[in-house]
């Protein structure tokens, strides 16, 4: 069935959330190749310590499935189910999406994961410059590698912040 959100969502609403949606991903398969053993740097006193791997594996690998699938929730905002909820969900199925139950949530969202990033950002800055030492942090090389696997982890608020304005300007013109 086509519908009207193919037709007039903007081409870089579309790229922004497909970068919302995987930003999360090489920061998450960074954390497993720690869960299941991987060195990744962290020393490993530390690693036993908090039970990596083992049960201590547990939270980066929920952490990294749980933050995946809520940026996969960024398509909604591009494609037809963000307008209909599909029929098979219980209770809301093949009813629409009121456009404030997706852009507040979505906004809220990109706010804190802004702010996170922001934070985030300034502490490896911080670690990698030498201004600052963390013993959870891996050093050398590991440091650089995980760092560049939470580098796209940091654009993933405003990524989301762009589709959800973009989501917003269609459902309110659609609603004119």
């Amino acid at each position: 069935m086509q519908t009207t959100t193919k037709r007039i969502t903007p081409g870089w609403a579309v790229w922004t959330a497909h970068a919302a949606a995987l930003a999360p991903l090489p920061a998450g398969l960074w954390r497993i190749a720690m869960a299941v053993g991987i060195p990744v740097g962290f020393d490993r006193a530390w690693l036993d310590r908090a039970g990596i791997p083992g049960p201590g594996s547990v939270w980066p690998i929920v952490l990294s499935l749980v933050a995946e699938g809520c940026a996969l929730l960024a398509l909604g905002l591009i494609r037809p189910w963000g307008e209909r909820a599909p029929r098979w969900l219980p209770l809301v199925g093949g009813r629409t999406v009121r456009p404030s139950a997706a852009v507040v949530p979505a906004a809220v969202a990109a706010a804190l994961l802004t702010a996170f990033g922001v934070a985030f950002g300034v502490k490896i800055v911080r670690v990698l410059a030498g201004a600052e030492s963390d013993p959870a942090f891996p050093d050398g090389a590991a440091a650089v590698v995980m760092s560049l696997a939470y580098v796209p982890i940091l654009l993933w608020g405003p990524f989301l912040a762009a589709t959800t304005l973009a989501y917003h300007r269609r459902r309110r013109a659609g609603s004119v």
